[in-house]
């Protein structure tokens, strides 16, 4: 099933006292293009979550977003430096010596002396915290690969359709193409007879005319590969695997083969069909340029 470029899928939850959220969204891209917006303290996370996510995704310029918080658990502890905080004490008592001051020191007035108090953060285990967010970021992505596999199905659908009038089209090129060879040595012949009123008109020159012009018009040959190119079309848009690359080649090749046509189109009612089917190879196109 074809995907889509275009994608999102965000989930949060409680995961071994960690509130984790990740938010995934995409656009195109002609590659696999990662960028993150993670917890300063989890840079950590960043190739591992990229890893991960390459995994299901192989084009499009994915974002994500992760936040991280601690909810059973202090992310900061209070240290006491107790030999800085003695040596605070005993210069206070020396001073009420010298000074002869009243030491009025009490525990408050110490803590408040520089780092007799330390708040140290505490230290994170990289691997819980990658597998809570790992859990998140699977669901994540699933609401994230479903999006696209549903938008997958419309454009499917929608090329498959327009594949439907090229073919239809491609008959009507086989079937006008004689006709015109035909209707061009009847204006020849009549032409003929006309200049050389009632002289014998030369058979082998009109054959010879026919061959010419028939040879000059011919479009079987791009009928074929047009008709090869759109079964190779069919079986891309059916494929499991991530086909965006190849079908804008193939469409580029679908492309070709109808300008060759209508650089050979000989009528307008030619003309009008090859202009047609570059209508519909352009919806094609752009419909491509979202597939994975």
């Amino acid at each position: 099933m074809i995907r889509s470029m275009t994608g999102y899928g965000r989930h949060q939850a409680v995961v071994n006292g960690w509130d984790v959220t990740v938010e995934l969204k995409s656009v195109n891209h002609r590659y696999f293009e990662y960028s993150s917006r993670l917890p300063r303290t989890c840079g950590f996370l960043d190739d591992k979550l990229k890893s991960y996510l390459q995994q299901e995704i192989s084009r499009g310029k994915v974002d994500v977003y992760v936040s991280l918080d601690a909810v059973e658990q202090a992310d900061s502890v209070v240290e006491v430096n107790v030999p800085l905080a003695q040596a605070y004490y005993d210069a206070l008592g020396e001073l009420e010596k010298e000074l002869d001051l009243r030491n009025d020191a009490s525990v408050m007035n110490i803590a408040r002396f520089p780092d007799v108090l330390v708040v140290r953060k505490t230290e994170t285990d990289e691997q819980e915290i990658w597998n809570a967010v790992q859990q998140v970021a699977a669901v994540a992505l699933e609401k994230f690969v479903a999006m696209r596999e549903l938008e997958g199905v419309r454009m499917r659908e929608d090329v498959l359709s327009r594949r439907e009038t090229l073919l239809h089209a491609v008959s009507a090129v086989e079937e006008r193409s004689p006709q015109t060879v035909r209707e061009h040595m009847e204006k020849v012949e009549a032409r003929m007879r006309e200049l050389l009123g009632t002289a014998t008109v030369d058979e082998q020159r009109l054959l010879t005319e026919a061959a010419i012009f028939a040879d000059k018009i011919a479009t079987a040959e791009e009928t074929v590969r047009l008709r090869s190119h759109l079964d190779q079309l069919q079986d891309l848009v059916n494929s499991d695997e991530p086909v965006g690359r190849k079908l804008d080649f193939l469409v580029q090749e679908i492309n070709r083969e109808t300008n060759t046509i209508g650089s050979k189109a000989s009528d307008l009612q030619l003309a009008q069909v090859v202009v047609d089917m570059k209508a519909e190879i352009e919806k094609i196109r752009e419909q491509i340029q979202n597939i994975e």
